[in-house]
């Protein structure tokens, strides 16, 4: 089945700010996963294998790389043996990038937050609302909401980020 998001990313100079903001708010803090997201080669969009101490999946997704407020269209699994997994997929279809991160995770209803350390990369702050937990909600509901976060943390224009992860890497690299 395939699910709805829009996302922000942005670069964090003061995530304590954002952290503090959340707590404040009511957010239910998940914890700090320590995420290992493998990508593979693909012929279009992109998929990733998600290993942590928290979240295990298999994600594949298409979303534009555009600057602001981005609708991804995704599907999701859950996996138990990730080791595995990325045996297989590597083996398959081969390894595009890695990417580590150390993450914590919130959620305020059917939005959730990260706070992201990406070594060699920085701080940053996402917000994805989704329609996984409630599909009733419109890609207008979740536009609305991201853009509530983003007035509320402070986000400015310049500090937001239309790439992935991967392709920063990428780039560097």
């Amino acid at each position: 089945m395939s699910f709805s998001n829009i996302e922000i990313k942005a670069r964090c100079f003061h995530p304590e700010k954002v952290e503090a903001f959340l707590l404040a708010n009511g957010a239910r803090f998940v914890g700090l996963d320590h995420q290992k997201d493998t990508y593979f080669q693909v012929p279009r969009g992109r998929l990733k294998l998600r290993q942590g101490n928290i979240e295990n999946s298999l994600i594949f997704y298409e979303r534009p790389d555009q600057e602001g407020p981005k609708h991804s269209e995704f599907s999701l699994s859950k996996i138990t043996h990730g080791p595995e997994t990325e045996q297989v997929l590597t083996q398959a279809l081969g390894i595009k990038v890695i990417v580590e991160k150390h993450r914590k995770i919130f959620y305020i209803g059917n939005v959730k937050f990260h706070l992201d350390e990406v070594p060699g990369l920085g701080s940053f702050v996402e917000i994805e609302a989704g329609n996984l937990a409630d599909p009733s909600k419109t890609l207008a509901d979740l536009q609305e909401q991201c853009d509530f976060y983003v007035q509320a943390f402070g986000i400015q224009e310049a500090n937001l980020i239309h790439h992935s992860y991967s392709d920063m890497i990428l780039a560097k690299s």
